[in-house]
């Protein structure tokens, strides 16, 4: 990871980059138009979650953590107008050593839904930690109830794994997940 050039991948509709100051008005914009969208899908949030200093540490937090080597968050941007924010794709937990692994976290705003634009920034994404990152594994996870999901993860060719009951604690009640992963087989030793 190159701490000089910020992370930024151009597809056809949408930018997928690391955050930074100027974005975060933007941000903010994005979870408050989303916020009772989104929350049944995310972690309670408390009222400083919705701030401009929440989120101006919480870029330069993204930002060393990908300098380090130990996540990518990035947001999705209108390709054609990069102020505006229309989602999310996150590699969290990134292990190396006899892993070399990460675990897949996205999300999209309401409008942004059944266009394809988080299959093409995912498909952005997966590229760059199966290319540069040299990631073997993504593991991704979702609500059983959420088919749109469970269908973008098996176009993209993740196979289901197994299933884990009171996975993580969502919108303040334990929610069961499916687990699935892909696997990079041009994943090389360096």
């Amino acid at each position: 990871m190159d701490p000089v050039t910020p992370l930024r991948l151009v597809g056809e509709r949408v930018i997928v980059r690391i955050a930074g100051p100027d974005d975060v008005a933007a941000i903010l914009d994005y979870f408050e138009r989303n916020r009772d969208f989104l929350k049944p899908f995310e972690p309670t949030r408390s009222a400083s979650f919705y701030t401009e200093t929440f989120w101006r540490s919480r870029v330069m937090s993204d930002s060393h953590d990908y300098d380090e080597g130990r996540a990518m968050r990035c947001f999705l941007f209108d390709k054609h107008d990069d102020r505006t924010v229309l989602g999310m794709a996150n590699f969290n937990s990134i292990i190396r050593g006899v892993a070399h692994h990460c675990t897949l976290g996205y999300g999209l705003g309401e409008h942004s839904e059944g266009r394809g634009l988080m299959r093409e920034a995912l498909e952005l994404v997966i590229a760059h930690a199966f290319g540069p990152l040299n990631l073997h594994r993504i593991q991704a996870n979702y609500m059983p109830h959420n088919r749109r999901s469970g269908g973008l993860l098996r176009r993209l060719g993740f196979q289901v794994e197994g299933y884990a009951r009171d996975y993580l604690m969502l919108d303040g009640q334990w929610e069961d997940h499916v687990l699935t992963s892909l696997t990079n087989q041009e994943w090389r030793q360096v």
